[in-house]
């Protein structure tokens, strides 16, 4: 395990301890060891200790891995990027995390409208991957992406709050400069592939 999964096996036991404890003592402790995975995570990361802390503390209930949805549009062959504001705009996939509440085909079509200005229906699910089996930058959430093949019903390219550019790329013209922490080359390729042949069953993790 890296120093990473250290830490995020440790805030989970604070966080599930803190959920579930009634002793005034125990709660003390999760509440040390939570501020103790703050610290150490600030130490590997040359990060601010109160600021990772306020982070985990906003985390509450049974700790599971967060839902990350990705929707791959396409149009004349190519497929549809955003450039992101965040990450020193670099290009990946619209999408994001999902909201308590929302379905999963909700969450995408959603996200793809917000970022892109496109109105888009679910065709079916590409993938469900788990982030940590594949080469993205690590970071403390544990989470699970899902890519849906996504066909447009309406609206026109507009970039938003979080976007400052929309764009469709053939698969031979995908930007270098990707968002690997969101979207990596190989996640487009299995989308060009889907979208190519849709009897494809959906890669699982």
């Amino acid at each position: 395990m890296s120093w990473i999964q250290w830490l995020r096996e440790l805030q989970s036991i604070a966080q599930i301890g803190l959920t579930y404890t009634k002793d005034p003592y125990d709660v003390e402790r999760y509440e040390q060891l939570q501020i103790l995975s703050a610290v150490m995570a600030a130490h590997q990361t040359n990060g601010d200790a109160e600021e990772i802390a306020n982070l985990f503390v906003n985390e509450t209930g049974y700790a599971t891995p967060k839902i990350d949805v990705r929707g791959a549009v396409f149009r004349d062959d190519k497929i549809l990027l955003v450039r992101e504001i965040a990450d020193s705009g670099r290009w990946t996939l619209p999408g994001g995390w999902a909201d308590v509440g929302d379905s999963p085909k909700t969450a995408v079509t959603r996200e793809v409208l917000e970022e892109s200005g496109f109105e888009t229906k679910v065709t079916k699910l590409i993938a469900m991957l788990d982030r940590d089996m594949h080469p993205h930058p690590k970071m403390f959430t544990h989470s699970y992406k899902l890519f849906f093949l996504c066909e447009i019903i309406g609206g026109t390219a507009k970039p938003s709050m979080e976007t400052a550019e929309v764009a469709f790329f053939s698969q031979d013209q995908i930007p270098d400069d990707l968002s690997i922490s969101r979207t990596l080359p190989q996640q487009i390729d299995l989308c060009f592939e889907h979208y190519r042949n849709p009897s494809l069953q959906p890669v699982l993790d």
